[in-house]
């Protein structure tokens, strides 16, 4: 995908203020103003959205993270991008940190994949390409039939230990799974020497109720 500055939109849901901070200090690293869109809601909590400059042909970046209202966000999110698809846009590229129901990911009796639900209305509204962080399973990606990046914060988290905790080899690391002990595991490996361990969860009716490390 050939991208130039000229050719670059960002756009941002304003009524989430994570959304807008985040898309604040990509425009101001880029050095790319924000694209004007607005975002409201009507009386019967229905989701509006109007792009308010031309992305015909543009490359254009969504920015978008869960808020505490997940359903309001997703809507807004999939409505943004059906808006620059019929307005002829040339890329549509979500830039989403947390894929909302990513932990729906497995069939539970008689449930849903709802992570494979969310792909789908997606690419089926027009997104053309994925950047996350961190699915809770690397899996997901199989649920796109488009290019998705799944980023890695750990290299981050592993930099900051080592810049403010002056004697960050004597920490431990702890996994708040099994599954997901693999990535202290992996750390470990490559030269951080960390210890670590895992929490072991019970769950009753949908709470837990033990902790085992």
């Amino acid at each position: 995908m050939n991208i130039t500055q000229g050719g670059l939109v960002l756009l941002s849901a304003s009524s989430c203020a994570a959304c807008a901070e985040l898309a604040r200090k990509i425009s101001e690293r880029l050095g790319v103003e924000l694209g004007k869109v607005q975002v409201s809601q009507a009386s019967n909590r229905e989701t509006r959205v109007q792009i308010q400059e031309s992305v015909r042909g543009k490359d254009v970046f969504i920015i978008q993270t869960v808020s505490k209202d997940v359903n309001t966000t997703i809507m807004e999110l999939l409505i943004m991008i059906y808006a620059c698809k019929t307005s002829c846009a040339k890329n549509i590229i979500g830039v989403i940190p947390y894929f909302p129901y990513s932990k729906q990911c497995k069939m539970r009796k008689r449930g849903s994949i709802v992570s494979k639900l969310m792909a789908s209305m997606m690419c089926k509204a027009g997104l053309t390409h994925l950047i996350t962080m961190d699915l809770h399973q690397k899996e997901i990606q199989g649920f796109f039939n488009i290019p998705v990046d799944n980023l890695r914060a750990s290299p981050f988290l592993l930099q900051y230990i080592q810049e403010e905790i002056p004697d960050y080899r004597n920490a431990v690391i702890v996994a708040k799974s099994p599954a997901s002990a693999k990535r202290w595991e992996n750390h470990s490996v490559v030269g951080y020497n960390v210890q670590g361990c895992y929490q072991e969860k019970r769950r009753w009716r949908g709470s837990i109720y033990k902790l085992q490390y």
